[in-house]
């Protein structure tokens, strides 16, 4: 045997694996389609708590969207502005109309960033501490202010939550998908967290895998309390993982595709939507340089080499190249159907995975040159990796 045909091989036997053997993630199935019959006795009190830093242009479209909730129950709105200077404050108090003027809508300034936490983490305990001390509440929904949400979200995610136990349930909002960067680079990017996060394996017991997305999770107080709080993930770059990591501990997660809850706001171009992959990408690997080279590789031979080989290679090499690029080609279709673009796309499959290797390299040399987890113009990785 070759060494090409040994590469396209191993290869084709890895997307063999994860069509079969990774908990179907590939299909999408996991959804927050309303629970027939699930609404609770009591609907249970739940506070809204959003960071927000220089969101003026989509916070007030945000706060609005939480003030037009369908939801029976004590429902209020905590907003965090931590250290604005575009005027995001001002903006989010120009959310209420008369139709939503009955939902409490408190906006407080955030305190100087202490050291030791990333910046949406204290925005994030500041507004935790100023719910709990204005009444009663049975559950947080943390969102990020650039999220809109359908008038029946709260009330899906809380009747979700009281029906099957769940501690803690996130959704992973639909993010803009419009520009032809968004649609080569943001199916992808979906596409590779449930790979790393099936969400099947997620919502299971007997599985450790667990998993949020920042920009909807709806958490039990009593719960988050035992898990020690948002302090516990102060220094987290993951920071949705790494709660439901917690989360899970204290009982039942979920985590599902969803189109109750969206993105307000355009990625722009590849180098912007490189930058917000950039991010946290190395953080993931645990800023390890061994992990980085091992990941570099993994993605060459998994996504780069069966496309070559098939294109370049002769006799069993290219049929197995072949192969592998017929089999990630289709199992990303079902995320381009949820996105709506077109199939051909899954052909560049190989194209995007290596842009993703590239944006991971990128974040390395970030959290090298002191610049990890920069986000709103500040550098929050607080390791510097080996």
């Amino acid at each position: 045997m070759s060494v090409w045909t040994a590469v396209a091989c191993s290869a084709l036997a890895i997307w063999l694996y994860l069509l079969a053997g990774r908990g179907g993630f590939w299909l999408a199935r996991v959804r927050d389609e309303a629970i027939v019959g699930a609404s609770p006795e009591r609907w249970p009190a739940v506070v809204a708590v959003v960071p927000a830093r220089n969101e003026a242009d989509v916070i007030a479209q945000s706060v609005r969207s939480l003030m037009e909730q369908d939801y029976p129950g004590p429902f209020r709105i905590v907003v965090v502005d931590d250290g604005s200077s575009d005027g995001t404050a001002a903006a989010a108090l120009q959310a209420p109309t008369a139709s939503t003027s009955r939902r409490a809508l408190d906006v407080i300034s955030g305190a100087e960033l202490p050291s030791g936490w990333t910046g949406k983490m204290w925005a994030l305990e500041q507004g935790v501490r100023h719910a709990k001390a204005a009444g009663a509440i049975d559950y947080f929904l943390l969102t990020d202010a650039d999220i809109g949400h359908s008038p029946d979200n709260l009330r899906t995610l809380v009747a979700r939550a009281e029906h099957e136990g769940r501690v803690l349930v996130s959704l992973m909002a639909e993010l803009s998908c419009t520009t032809w960067s968004e649609r080569f680079l943001i199916p992808a990017f979906v596409f590779f967290f449930q790979m790393l996060y099936p969400f099947g394996w997620v919502a299971r017991n007997d599985r450790r895998t667990a998993a949020a997305a920042g920009g909807c999770v709806l958490v039990k107080r009593d719960a988050l309390e035992r898990a020690g709080g948002i302090a516990a993930v102060r220094a987290e770059i993951i920071d949705d993982c790494a709660l439901a990591r917690r989360l899970k501990a204290q009982g039942p997660v979920w985590l599902g595709l969803t189109r109750r809850a969206r993105s307000l706001r355009p990625y722009g171009g590849f180098g912007a939507i490189g930058r917000m992959v950039s991010r946290s990408a190395y953080a993931q690997l645990g800023y390890s340089l061994s992990m980085l080279t091992a990941t570099v590789a993994a993605m060459t031979l998994i996504y780069v080499s069966p496309p070559l080989i098939a294109l370049f290679g002769e006799g069993p090499a290219r049929w197995a190249g072949l192969a592998a690029w017929l089999a990630m080609t289709l199992s990303i279709q079902p995320m381009l159907r949820f996105y709506r673009v077109s199939p051909i796309w899954g052909l560049a499959l190989p194209a995007m995975g290596a842009a993703y290797t590239l944006f991971t390299v990128q974040s390395a040399f970030a959290v090298w040159r002191g610049r990890g987890g920069l986000w709103k113009g500040r550098a929050q990785a607080l390791k510097g990796g080996a």
